[in-house]
Parts: structure tokens; sequence; C-alpha cells
């Protein structure tokens, strides 16, 4: 697909118009989101990638747009994985309420940056060597199989990865956070801010999930504009998304079954391209290998169905449902009890409405589901805590009164 520099340059001014309206009308000024907020800017950024993707479909060569809709699902489906590090990493750095776009928006941005230099470097090895496709798509199975096992899943998902522990360890912060601002004065010195510290581990935590997608839609498209855009526009809509989707994320218990389904799959793709074009000495004595070539009509309807089935089976899975809420519990709960996360009353009423709603979804499940509660080491006690927390605020009359927990009757 040959694309005229006139549209790369209108392209990327877009897209850095969009980031600029972002920065200048939503992250600049400190506030906590609305779900409405949040859902209506999330459904303008889909539009937008939407809308595109029809443009390339109506105007690009045939294969054009049905790629660019395989990459931008499979792009979107794995930026979703990404908010889970997200969510952990505010946790663990207790980034207040108010102050998480601004940490967003800058993980983004260098996402951005990044993968772009990662699109174009791997776009001149594809060039440069045609079995570079064996090693994408090797890439590829070693990712769907780690995605598979636990222990590494889990270790993916810890808020002190390689990334922030370096950060950690050249990066000394305050304390305390001081607004969103990544510079603060103490005892007359001037000094860094943990949320410059946020910044750098959620961008290049992201630098490691852009080992995996990168090749992921290269095995999709080898359009280098196709491959940028449906990159792009993955990313552009993410934090209104990490707050629209927040409290649904851990509902998604089968989602990495479904993305390791998609690397797998892509993988072989891949690898069965490779072997179509092969020229390595050593593999058919350097000739092509007349194998099954998937389409990329195949490959969107594959990825779809896949994304289309994990997702409804997660969001109908009763332990789905109950890993959700306790998990949500435990961050809100934790939420509430730290005075830092935030100054706003009604953010605060918020964060314990969230808890009781929490507490109805358990004791809704039954028995069974109450004891994963009661075997969470150390959720009674936070939950309880929270409880006689905002008793306590009643009594002052800072908070409306509700009914007690209950979650451990």
């Amino acid at each position: 697909m040959d694309v005229p520099g006139w549209l790369w340059a209108l392209t990327i001014l877009g897209i850095a118009g969009l980031l600029a309206f972002d920065l200048v009308f939503h992250v600049r000024r400190a506030h906590v989101p609305t779900l409405r907020e949040a859902a209506v800017w999330s459904a303008a950024y889909v539009g937008v990638a939407l809308l595109f993707g029809v443009g390339v479909l109506v105007f690009g060569p045939r294969e054009a747009g049905p790629e660019y809709f395989a990459g931008y699902v499979t792009e979107q489906a794995l930026s979703v994985d990404n908010l889970f590090i997200f969510l952990v990493i505010m946790a663990g750095f207790r980034v207040p309420r108010e102050d998480q776009q601004k940490a967003l928006m800058f993980g983004i941005v260098v996402s951005l940056i990044v993968r772009t230099a990662f699109i174009f470097l791997g776009a001149a090895l594809i060039n440069a060597f045609a079995w570079i496709f064996y090693l994408f798509g090797l890439i590829l199975l070693i990712a769907a199989g780690s995605i598979l096992r636990p222990d590494d899943r889990a270790d993916s998902r810890k808020a002190d990865n390689v990334v922030i522990r370096i950060a950690k360890k050249f990066l000394h912060t305050t304390e305390h956070y001081d607004g969103d601002r990544l510079f603060t004065t103490v005892d007359g010195r001037r000094a860094m801010t943990p949320m410059l510290l946020v910044m750098v581990a959620i961008g290049g935590t992201d630098m490691f999930f852009a080992l995996d997608s990168i090749p992921a839609i290269f095995g999709l498209t080898q359009s280098v504009y196709i491959v940028f855009t449906a990159t792009a526009f993955s990313l552009l809509g993410l934090r209104q998304l990490y707050f629209l989707i927040e409290g649904l994320l851990d509902r998604l218990v089968y989602l990495s079954y479904g993305l390791a389904a998609i690397l797998g799959f892509i993988g072989v793709k891949l690898i069965l391209h490779a072997l179509h074009e092969n020229n390595v000495p050593f593999v058919n004595d350097g000739e092509p290998v007349s194998v099954f070539e998937i389409s990329t009509q195949l490959s969107l309807a594959v990825i779809v169905a896949v994304l289309v089935v994990t997702v409804v089976a997660s969001l109908l899975s009763p332990m789905g449902k109950a890993h959700t809420a306790i998990a949500n519990a435990r961050r809100h709960a934790t939420a509430y009890l730290d005075s830092e996360y935030t100054h706003d009353p009604a953010e605060r009423e918020r964060i314990f409405r969230k808890l009781l709603s929490e507490r109805d979804q358990i004791l809704a499940l039954g028995p069974k589901y109450r004891q994963l509660v009661r075997d969470e080491p150390g959720l009674i006690d936070l939950l309880d805590r929270a409880a006689a927390n905002h008793d306590e605020a009643v009594d002052r009359g800072e908070a409306a009164p509700f009914t007690r927990m209950g979650l451990t009757s």
C-alpha cells in the first residue's frame, strides 16, 4: 500500500491534534471523570477509529480495509490487557484519583512514540530479512504460552517489575504527591514527586507490551501506514477506557485465554507466511514451501469470534463476578482509607457506595462465594476498618449513613 507523503503528514497532524485536544480540555484540569464522561469520550474515539477504517475500506486497496480492522481489533484487545498493569501501578503508587488522568496521558504518549519506533524498525527488518517472519511467529507463540502460565501472569501484574525497580533506583522522589506536579519544593530544595516515577513506570512498562503487539499486527498486515494508524487509534482512547471499565477489568477472567488464542493464531499465520516466502537455506533448500495461507478476512473473523466468546463467557461466569467484586472491594476499601487518595468528599462517597455495591454483589452470589472473602488474607480487616472509618465520618456529619458492611456474616 503506497501512501503519499501528504497523507502521512495529515494523519500524524490529526493524531497529534487529538492528543493536544485531550491534554488541553481534559487532562490539564485535575478531576475524576464521571462514568458518563468516560463513556461519551470512549465512544467518540472508537467512532473516529471506525470512521477512519471506513475511509481506508472505501479509498484504499481491496485488502487494506480488512487489514486495518483486524489490526485495530487486535491492538485494542491487547490494550485492554495493558489496563490491568496500569491499574496495578496506580494502586501500588497510591496515585490520587484526581491526578490519574495525567499519568495515563503521559504513558499513552510515551507508548505511541516507542511503538512508532518499533513499527519502523520492524518494517525495516521485514524488508531486509524475509526470515524475520519466522522470528515474529516464534515470539508470538512464546507470548501465547507465557500468558497461560499463571505464575508468569501474576508476576507481570505486580507494580514492582524491572522497569519500576530501575526507576526507583535512579529517580529519588518525595514521599507525598503535590497535586499533579512533577516537581515540588521540600525544605527549600527542589525535588521530584512520585508522579514522575508513576509516569516512567507506565511508559516503561508499556515497552514490554510492544514486544507482543507489534509482531502481532505485522502478522496481519505489512503496510506500515496501517500498522501505525491501527496502533495509534487503539491507544488514543485508552485513558477514557481505563475509567470506563476499571471496575470490570477483574471480571474478564477468561480474557487471557482469548489473547493467548489470538497471539497463537497470528503466530501460526506468520510462520505459514514465512514458509510461503521462504528463502532460508536449511528450510526446503531455500525454496518457498507450498502451504495454506490464512487470509485477512479469516483472521478478522477468528479474532472477533475469540474475543466475543471470551468476553461473554467472562461476564456470565459467577466466579468472574465474585473475583471482580472481591478485587474491587479490596481496591475501594484501600482507597477509602487512604487520606491522600482523594480530597473530594463526593469522590469518597462514591468510593464507599461502590464498596456497598460490591458487598451486595458478593451476598447475592451465595455462601460459596462469601467464603472467598473469608479466605482472602487481610481483606476482612480492611473492610471492617473502612466501615468504621465511614461511621466516624457520619458521626462528624461528613458522610451520609449507610448500613453496616455485613460481608463477613
